[in-house]
């Protein structure tokens, strides 16, 4: 039987406890699903979508502390994750690992067959990320492709093709989730070079604040085209406009490359998102 004291590190383990990277995965899977559907999406396959959402972000927050077990606890950040502090077992992470990967197959089953072919796709990419930093500095290309997978699936899922757009709306989400993760990067860079953790930060070095900003202008851009395909209205314009100003309160927060200013620029995209998508959504109702 669990104990409460088990039950909490298997929610931290999970990082339910910290819902910022939910939101991450959520908004632009809600992009899709608004786009597609023009509006409100079929109540079914939004839950599906959502359910999912917070199951493989789970997933991905086990085998990413799975993978990191024996670093993590040189690592100030994450010294105290649960794996690291031994209140979960490595073989206890990979069971959980494997009931979370069981739920959302089970979930893509009430879907059509293209995106349950589709779902294979973002489970290697979402098993793969976290040992991809021992091999390359562009871990966070990795993360993006999977953060955004849920785009195409969006897309399948509602009208059984994925248009051109789509594909703009998944390369757009994957600039944006280079960006923030990076800054993410930046808070633990003095100790990943330590352990021989690899990353975009110590990639970019000196040019890591110009390239981050650089490519949250290659979102934005991307984005007016994708809003100009879908002929979208004011609403979704105002919506980037203001997205566009929180970008440049992130660049306040990591040009002097502090850790609390680039963890905190870290947490404030999911701000953008959640702007980004009022804007879609409102460009259906009131545009």
């Amino acid at each position: 039987m669990m104990t409460t004291y088990n039950l909490n590190a298997y929610v931290r383990l999970m990082r339910l406890d910290k819902p910022v990277g939910i939101y991450l995965l959520l908004w632009p899977t809600l992009w899709a699903l608004l786009i597609a559907s023009q509006g409100l999406p079929a109540w079914d396959i939004t839950l599906i979508f959502v359910a999912g959402v917070v199951v493989m972000r789970s997933a991905g927050c086990v085998i990413n502390d799975y993978a990191d077990r024996k670093v993590d606890g040189s690592v100030k950040r994450t010294a105290q994750r649960p794996l690291a502090t031994g209140e979960v077992t490595a073989k206890q992470a990979l069971q959980l690992f494997g009931a979370l990967v069981a739920i959302a197959f089970i979930l893509v089953l009430f879907l059509n067959w293209q995106t349950i072919a589709l779902s294979v796709a973002a489970l290697l990419l979402a098993s793969s990320y976290p040992f991809m930093k021992r091999y390359t500095h562009l871990p966070q290309v990795v993360l993006g492709a999977a953060f955004g997978w849920a785009i195409p699936m969006a897309f399948m899922a509602v009208l059984e093709t994925i248009p051109v757009y789509g594909w703009w709306l998944f390369v757009a989400n994957l600039t944006w989730t280079v960006a923030y993760d990076t800054m993410y990067a930046m808070v633990d860079r003095d100790d990943d070079l330590q352990i021989g953790v690899k990353s975009t930060a110590i990639l970019f070095g000196k040019n890591d604040v110009r390239i981050v900003m650089g490519l949250q202008v290659v979102t934005l851009a991307i984005l007016i085209g994708v809003g100009q395909a879908i002929a979208a209205s004011w609403p979704y314009y105002t919506a980037l406009a203001f997205a566009a100003l929180l970008c440049v309160r992130q660049y306040q927060l990591i040009r002097r490359r502090q850790r609390e200013g680039c963890f905190t620029a870290f947490l404030e995209n999911h701000y953008m998102g959640l702007v980004i998508t009022l804007g879609v959504l409102l460009q259906f109702y009131i545009g």
